[in-house]
């Protein structure tokens, strides 16, 4: 008589799981998930985070924006960057052959290494690039101490 192995039908499940997945992707069933609630969403806007020893300088692509619907804000070493991306005006549904740019409220929140100056955050919008300069806190910049010699 065979013994019933729970973790036999487990992995069993999980490959017939993974194959209709694999199927639905390549028929084209699987929707891009840039925008869509609930999914798992990916990173948007685009971002470079680098920085001078002084400050942080964050690049997001941001094309089709409008930058008066952006709002930026910074908590600690937190920045969050949200807004919404419309997509065309007056076009039904029905009418699209293809839509491959999303549209649609997006929430990018990325953690810095340090701390940053809320007071001093600066941010420029030119042709779809959010440029974020973001000052290290006085409090977490590194001190030049001087050794004296007796």
């Amino acid at each position: 008589m065979a013994t019933w192995d729970p973790f036999t039908e487990l992995d069993a499940l999980r490959r017939e799981i993974d194959r209709v997945l694999s199927e639905s992707r390549h028929a084209g069933g699987a929707a891009r998930p840039g925008f869509l609630p609930g999914r798992a969403a990916r990173q948007y806007p685009l971002v470079n985070v680098y920085d001078d020893g002084e400050q942080y300088t964050v690049e997001a692509l941001a094309p089709g924006v409008d930058p008066s619907k952006l709002e930026v804000s910074v908590i600690r070493n937190t920045l969050t960057v949200s807004g919404e991306k419309v997509g065309p005006a007056g076009v039904a549904p029905e009418r699209f052959h293809r839509s491959e740019r999303a549209a649609g409220r997006f929430v990018r929140t990325v953690e810095l290494p340090l701390e940053v100056d809320p007071g001093k955050v600066t941010a420029h919008f030119r042709n779809g690039l959010v440029v974020l300069t973001l000052p290290r806190a006085e409090t977490v910049r590194p001190r030049r101490v001087s050794v004296q010699a007796e």
